[in-house]
C-alpha cells in the first residue's frame, strides 16, 4: 500500500510539473518581459485599491474636488503570469466635480494577456464637460509670440503679460457690447461622451503586437461671446466684470479656417503595430517601446467627420549603474493629420494605444507651456527624463518609493509634414517628483519652465 501511495504521489508530482512546464512554454511569448528580480520581490499579491483625492482650482472652472483611484488584481505569486505582467487586470476610476458645473467621469478596464493567452483587452468610458479648454490657432503661426485677437500686432513674451492684457477693458467692435474683455477669448467648452473598445494580439515571441479598436464619441462645443468675465479698468486699475468679446475659435470657424465647432458624432477605427520589450509597463527600468498608430474616421463608418491621423513614437529605458534605481528614459514622437476638412478638435491630441498625447503643450508633451499651445497638421516632439529613486518604505502594509526626475522637453509644429525640421523648436525643462505606490501606481509632480511660463502639474502615471 505504501509503495502504491509513493508511486501515486510521484505520478502526481510529475503530472503537476508537466502541466506547469506546458504553461511556462505557452507563455514563451512574454518571457522577454519578465520583471527585474528587485521589482518582482516587492510586487504585491492579491487584490488592492490605490487612490488619492483630487483637488484643483481654476479662474474659469472654479474649485474642484474628486478622486483618482485604481483597483488592481495581481493574483498570487504562484501564478505563471505574476512575473511577466504589471497586473492580471486593472480598473481605473476617476471622478471630479467643479463649482462651475464642470465634471468628469472616467472608467477604464485593462486585461493584459487574458487568461494566459496572447490577447489583451481594454475598455474605456469617458463623460466630461470642460469649459477651460484653450485654443491659440491651428497653424504653425501658433509658434509666434502670444497676441490678442483684438490687437494682433502687439505681442507678449510671457503668458502672465498676455493674460493680464486680455483682461483689460476695451471698446467693443461690431457685434460686441460697448466695452468688453478678452479674458475668455482663447477658451471654449467641450462636452464629451466616449466609448472605446480595443484588443491587441501578441505575435511570435511577444515583442510585436497588432491592435485594433473602435471608438464612438459625441462632442459638443460652446464659446463665450457675451458672457460675464473678469476685466480690469485700464485707467483706474480696478477689477470688475464685463461681457466677453469675440472668441478666436468662433472667428476662425466663421471665416472658414476650421471645421467641427458645431460638434456631432465621431466614429473611429483604430489600428496599431507595437513593439514592446519593457520589463514593467507602469514604471520601466529597461526595454523599448515603438508604435505606429492610426485613426480613421469617415461617413462610411457612421461619422460626421472625415480624417486620418498617423502617429509614430519610440521610447527607450535604460537602468544606470548608480543609485538604488536610476533610469534614463527618452521618447520621440512624430504625427500628421490627413484630410483637408479635419475638425479642429482632432488637432488637439495624437492618439496612442498607451493614451492620447496633448499636442503640443501641457504635461504630456511640453511641460512649461499651456496645453495645446502649439497646434498644426504636423508635429514632432521629444522628452528626456532621469528617474532617480531616493528612498523606499512600507507603511500600513503598503509599499512606497520616492524619487526625483529632472526632465527636458522639446518640439515644434508645421502645416506640412514635409516641412518638419529643427527650426523654430520650442523647449522646456524642469524637475519632477515621483511616488510609487505598490509599484503600479505612480503619482507624479512636475514643475516645468519655458520662456513663456512656469507651470506645476500633478497626475497619476509616468509622463511616458
Amino acid at each position: 500500500m505504501n509503495k502504491i501511495k509513493i508511486i501515486l504521489s510521484l505520478a502526481f508530482i510529475v503530472s503537476v510539473q508537466s502541466i506547469f512546464a506546458q504553461v511556462q512554454d505557452s507563455l514563451s511569448f512574454i518571457k522577454s518581459r519578465k520583471m527585474s528580480d528587485e521589482d518582482l520581490a516587492k510586487k504585491r499579491e492579491g487584490t488592492f485599491i490605490t487612490g488619492i483625492p483630487d483637488f484643483s482650482s481654476d479662474p474659469v472652472t472654479g474649485f474642484g474636488f474628486g478622486v483618482r483611484s485604481n483597483v488592481y488584481w495581481n493574483g498570487e505569486r504562484t501564478n505563471p503570469l505574476f512575473a511577466y505582467t504589471p497586473y492580471l487586470a486593472k480598473l481605473k476610476a476617476n471622478a471630479a466635480y467643479y463649482t462651475s458645473n464642470a465634471r468628469e467621469l472616467v472608467l477604464s478596464l485593462d486585461v493584459p494577456y487574458y487568461k494566459g493567452t496572447r490577447w489583451r483587452f481594454k475598455i474605456d468610458v469617458k463623460i466630461q464637460q470642460n469649459p477651460a479648454n484653450l485654443y491659440f490657432g491651428l497653424t504653425e503661426a501658433t509658434l509666434d509670440d502670444l497676441s490678442l485677437l483684438s490687437d494682433p500686432t502687439t505681442t507678449f513674451a510671457t503668458y502672465d503679460e498676455y493674460d493680464s492684457a486680455r483682461k483689460t477693458l476695451r471698446p467693443g467692435g461690431t457685434g460686441e457690447a460697448a466695452f468688453v474683455t478678452d479674458a475668455l477669448s482663447n477658451r471654449f467648452r467641450e462636452t464629451e461622451y466616449m466609448l472605446n473598445l480595443k484588443a491587441d494580439y501578441a505575435i511570435g515571441d511577444g515583442r510585436w503586437r497588432i491592435m485594433g479598436g473602435y471608438e464612438i464619441q459625441n462632442l459638443q462645443y460652446k464659446t463665450f461671446e457675451g458672457e460675464e468675465a473678469e476685466a480690469v479698468n485700464p485707467i483706474t486699475g480696478e477689477e470688475t466684470m464685463a461681457p466677453n468679446g469675440f472668441s478666436l475659435l468662433q472667428r476662425d470657424f466663421d471665416q472658414g479656417k476650421i471645421s467641427g465647432l458645431e460638434g456631432g458624432w465621431v466614429s473611429i477605427f483604430q489600428t496599431a503595430l507595437i513593439y514592446d520589450t519593457r520589463d514593467f509597463e507602469p514604471d520601466p527600468t529597461k526595454g523599448y517601446y515603438f508604435e505606429i498608430a492610426n485613426e480613421y474616421s469617415s461617413k462610411y463608418i457612421g461619422s460626421e467627420f472625415e480624417f486620418n491621423k498617423l502617429f509614430v513614437q519610440g521610447r527607450a529605458y535604460k537602468k544606470l549603474p548608480f543609485g538604488k534605481r536610476t533610469v534614463l528614459a527618452g521618447r520621440v514622437g512624430i504625427g500628421h493629420i490627413f484630410g483637408d476638412n479635419a475638425p479642429f478638435f482632432e488637432f488637439q491630441d495624437q492618439w496612442s494605444p498607451e493614451g492620447s498625447v496633448n499636442a503640443l503643450g501641457g504635461k504630456q508633451s511640453l511641460r512649461g507651456y499651456r496645453a495645446n499651445r502649439f497646434l498644426a497638421r504636423s508635429l514632432w516632439f521629444t522628452n528626456v527624463e532621469l528617474r532617480y529613486r531616493i528612498a523606499e518604505t512600507k507603511f500600513l502594509k503598503q509599499n512606497f518609493a520616492f524619487g526625483v526626475a529632472p526632465f527636458f522637453d522639446a518640439g515644434t509644429v508645421r502645416n506640412k509634414w514635409q516641412d518638419l525640421s529643427f527650426d523654430k523648436i520650442r523647449f522646456s525643462y524642469g524637475l519632477g517628483a515621483r511616488i510609487a505606490w505598490n509599484q503600479s501606481t505612480i503619482i507624479s509632480f512636475d514643475y516645468g519652465v519655458s520662456k513663456e511660463d512656469k507651470l506645476f502639474y500633478i497626475g497619476i502615471g509616468q509622463s511616458f
